[in-house]
């Protein structure tokens, strides 16, 4: 991966290049053998919902350098709050770190380590590090201070080692409610930094864990037992986001305290990602899931893994908009066109093309016999040819795209409108001569006349026409729907992301003969519409529910 702000010189031209600062990092590491040659890192989820986009970006760091070095990566899932956690979402994260690409050394529980969590903080305890605090979470909040003033000492601050002990042996065995104490480190009240200010380590949760079911009663807080997991696993990058970068002096006073490592793991941050015309909160698209507004996590608008997959995105593509976007330290807002890109560049030459009409407009040629049908010859996709072609079936009535007829057509309007001639994709050139219409007048049908002469491209030397226009066979043609998206996140007037009440519209299309046989998870490019994915749920036998993954045409620039 590229770090876009930081720039090295190529030996050979002379010419910046992009730099990733983590693996300089690295590259330093193993040359001062700070950790040997091992090159350890992790991918740490809370299975509290579905991974987004944003994790994408840490899945694809994590396992990519791990394997650039020769170490492993762990996939790890931070249960360390029963409360919100599901088996649901586990399944989901697996699924989604083995379609990107990537497979974890050992999958690897935080529970598993709640022994020796607690064990660190008896010790922490006799060290005269840790106290029970009996201050309500409000009273705690109240008296760390704010980021000009220090906070207070808890009354409850200098408790012998003796009492401590034994009370926090109490809240072990359960004896009191949730909430009523707490075990906090004892640090600095008077620290600048308020990560610092005696932080709660330890929490009363009487919740039934998944992994370790009635055990324990009493449950470590996340920023003390990330260091810990890491350092039992012998992790030696451990890798984040840049919220995490004020936490750093916790990660390292608790390893620094406990003393149980001789070269404990390192936190380097990076800057997440920011998207634009995107919401990443974990919580606020699961508010979306339970209110309804999605179909659900895998619904193709939400900016979840799953539903990336399902919109018909590919592991490739996401992969290189990760690469292309690169890390760095300072955060910043990349627009979603790079990721629409990427998809364009990875189907261009994957998919094969197929003639759908929207909007559709009958076309009736009044010169081609009426029992006729013959069978065109196209090509698949037009950029590799070895994908070969196909034959679709063209008789006297047709489809084409509302698009491409205007009665009154507007300046350097090439396509069809009275008296103009066009070229029928890979068939003949038509000319429109009347527009027929109902009584309340709109468009019924258009008459046209052809050159037989023109099949294919041949027999109109002298001849030009500006207009190429795509068709699908009226007696043999299918209905398809289409599922067109737009942005499920809209910007109002004060630039707040609000959501899009258009983000989804359904249209009924034509299609011809040959996309009746689609399967779910099969991507085609409809002609000058865009690529498109049979729905894996709504796709049957008899119905073709097709997702917009994009339209054809890039908004982004390098």
């Amino acid at each position: 991966m590229a770090d876009l702000n930081e720039k090295e010189k190529n030996e050979n031209t002379g010419e910046a290049v992009s730099s990733n600062f983590i693996h300089n990092i690295i590259d330093k590491d193993l040359e001062n053998q700070k950790y040997g040659d091992k090159v350890y890192t992790r991918f740490p989820p809370e299975p509290n919902g579905y991974l987004h986009i944003g994790h994408a970006k840490s899945i694809c760091l994590n396992f990519s350098t791990a394997k650039k070095y020769g170490g492993k990566c762990n996939l790890r899932y931070d249960d360390t709050n029963p409360v919100k956690e599901d088996v649901e979402y586990i399944d989901s994260i697996e699924e989604d770190v083995r379609w990107l690409g990537f497979n974890w050394t050992e999958r690897l529980w935080a529970s598993n380590y709640f022994d020796k969590m607690y064990e660190g903080a008896v010790e922490l305890i006799k060290k005269g590090k840790a106290y029970v605090c009996d201050l309500t979470a409000d009273q705690i909040k109240d008296y760390r201070g704010t980021l000009t003033e220090p906070g207070k000492e808890s009354p409850y601050r200098n408790r012998s080692v003796e009492e401590n002990l034994q009370l926090f042996e109490e809240m072990r065995q359960g004896k009191y409610a949730d909430g009523e104490k707490v075990l906090r480190a004892k640090i600095d009240m008077a620290s600048p930094n308020i990560n610092m200010r005696d932080p709660v380590i330890y929490r009363i949760a009487h919740a039934t864990h998944h992994n370790t079911g009635d055990k324990w009663c009493i449950y470590p807080m996340y920023d003390y037992a990330h260091p810990i997991e890491d350092a039992i696993e012998g992790i030696t990058h451990s890798i984040c986001t840049l919220e995490f970068e004020d936490h750093r002096p916790l990660y390292d006073w608790v390893l620094r305290e406990l003393g149980w490592w001789s070269a404990p793991p390192q936190q380097i941050e990076f800057a997440r990602l920011n998207l634009t015309n995107t919401v990443m909160s974990k919580r606020y698209l699961k508010a979306l899931v339970d209110n309804g507004d999605v179909e659900g996590w895998d619904d193709p608008r939400m900016p979840t893994i799953a539903g990336l997959r399902r919109r018909g995105y590919t592991p490739e593509a996401v992969r290189d908009f990760c690469e292309r976007i690169g890390v760095s330290k300072a955060n910043s807002m990349v627009d979603i066109s790079l990721l629409e890109h990427c998809i364009r560049e990875d189907l261009k030459e994957k998919v094969q093309s197929r003639n759908v009409v929207e909007n559709p407009i009958k076309v009736i040629i009044t010169n081609y016999p009426e029992d006729k049908t013959e069978e065109m010859e196209i090509e698949n996709n037009k950029e590799v040819p070895e994908m070969g072609s196909r034959m679709v079936p063209f008789s006297r009535e047709l489809w084409v795209d509302g698009e491409d007829f205007q009665e009154i057509p507007e300046k350097k309007y090439f396509r069809l409108f009275p008296g103009n001639e066009v070229r029928f994709k890979g068939a003949y050139f038509l000319k429109c001569n009347e527009v027929v219409k109902w009584g309340d007048g709109t468009i019924k049908e258009l008459h046209c006349t052809y050159d037989p002469e023109t099949k294919c491209g041949s027999g109109f030397e002298g001849r030009k026409v500006k207009g190429t226009i795509h068709w699908v066979d009226a007696k043999t043609a299918i209905r398809i729907m289409i599922r067109a998206y737009s942005y499920l996140m809209i910007p109002d007037e004060k630039g707040e992301n609000v959501m899009n009440p258009d983000s989804m519209k359904e249209l009924i299309a034509y299609a011809e003969p040959a996309l009746a046989d689609a399967k779910p998870g099969e991507r085609f490019q409809f002609f000058r519409h865009g690529y498109y994915i049979a729905d894996e749920k709504l796709t049957t036998e008899k119905q073709k529910v097709f997702n917009r993954i994009v339209d054809l045409k890039s908004s982004w620039k390098k």
